[in-house]
């Protein structure tokens, strides 16, 4: 088969789409034949030679995927060869085909696309684990976003609509938030511009938001926790603005406020199965009626992985972008 290969890291240029050996279905796994991969930050760390695989996992990048099932191993029920099905991945996504868990496939949801599937399983697992799961997001309260234009962004900003809570987003530009307003965003805050702290707690006549899900980590930290409302849940997910942040504690236990930080990849399987389990129970069926959606900005083929790889840098992109194979 082909894969997206790293042989150095580096930039976009790195990515190297070559012949490599077929994966194995083991134990508990089946063999997806991919039709379509979807691109993430995580991806871009790992090209870059900062977030390895967790050990034992495909070395090529790629955490979520869609496509048939060409083989099912020893020790897995439920599934049959032919399934169209999209995947959790601890990576392998950018490739032909991929071995995985079977605690970790889906099938593919009413009036989505197998192709458009592929943007699914990373993104809603991430939402639901961390927004419902951990931070209890409930009907009737405040969840702010960043990076609302983002996948993650656009999955969190459905899901919490679909609750009954009110979605408070930080993006760069009026067209992202536009894309925001649209999917259901009440409060859209234009981080370049405007100061979120003061933006949320006027919305929300000083409350502040109940749930941030953070993507930027040290830089947003110390205005995180003076935008949660009291018993307010910060659940931090990402890096982008740094990894060491003053926290002040004087002013979380003021608002008897908690923060969590989660990562999905490295999680056992058996965290992993249980996180699928409940997206299926949960968020499955929001999908199947069309109440949510996946958000795909652009289809690129699997080859340009390197351009892909541009879009996300840049920015520019509202949603996933995915990399179907040639």
């Amino acid at each position: 088969m082909h894969a997206i290969t790293i042989p150095e890291p580096g930039g976009p240029e790195a990515l190297v789409w070559d012949e490599v050996p077929d994966p194995v279905a083991g134990e508990g796994e089946v063999l997806v034949e991919v039709v379509a991969g979807a691109v993430n930050r995580a991806d871009i760390l790992q090209r870059q030679g900062f977030y390895n695989p967790p050990p034992g996992s495909s070395p090529y990048p790629g955490l979520e995927c869609s496509g048939r099932i060409a083989e099912i191993g020893p020790g897995v029920s439920g599934w049959a060869v032919g399934d169209e099905v999209c995947a959790l991945l601890a990576g392998g996504g950018y490739a032909e085909k991929v071995a995985v868990p079977a605690g970790q496939l889906l099938p593919v949801p009413k009036g989505v696309s197998l192709t458009q599937a592929a943007a699914l399983p990373e993104v809603v697992c991430t939402v639901w684990s961390n927004v419902f799961m951990v931070s209890h997001l409930r009907p009737g309260e405040t969840l702010l976003v960043h990076g609302g234009s983002s996948g993650i962004g656009t999955m969190a900003i459905q899901l919490a609509k679909a609750v009954g809570a009110k979605v408070a987003v930080t993006a760069g530009s009026k067209d992202k938030l536009d894309r925001c307003a649209e999917l259901g965003a009440d409060i859209l805050v234009n981080y370049r511009e405007q100061d979120f702290v003061a933006e949320v707690k006027q919305a929300t006549d000083g409350a502040g938001a109940d749930v941030i899900l953070d993507n930027m980590g040290a830089k947003y930290l110390d205005r995180n926790v003076q935008t949660l409302a009291v018993n307010g849940r910060l659940a931090i997910i990402g890096l982008q603005g740094g990894v060491k942040g003053e926290l002040n504690i004087g002013a979380l236990l003021a608002k008897r406020g908690a923060v969590s930080a989660t990562s999905l990849r490295a999680r056992p399987l058996g965290e992993k199965a249980a996180i699928v389990a409940a997206v299926r129970e949960h968020v499955w069926p929001l999908l199947d009626a069309g109440h949510v959606r996946p958000v795909v900005d652009r289809e690129m083929p699997m080859d340009d992985a390197a351009g892909a790889h541009r879009v996300l840098e840049e920015s520019g992109h509202v949603g996933k972008v995915l990399l179907v194979v040639p």
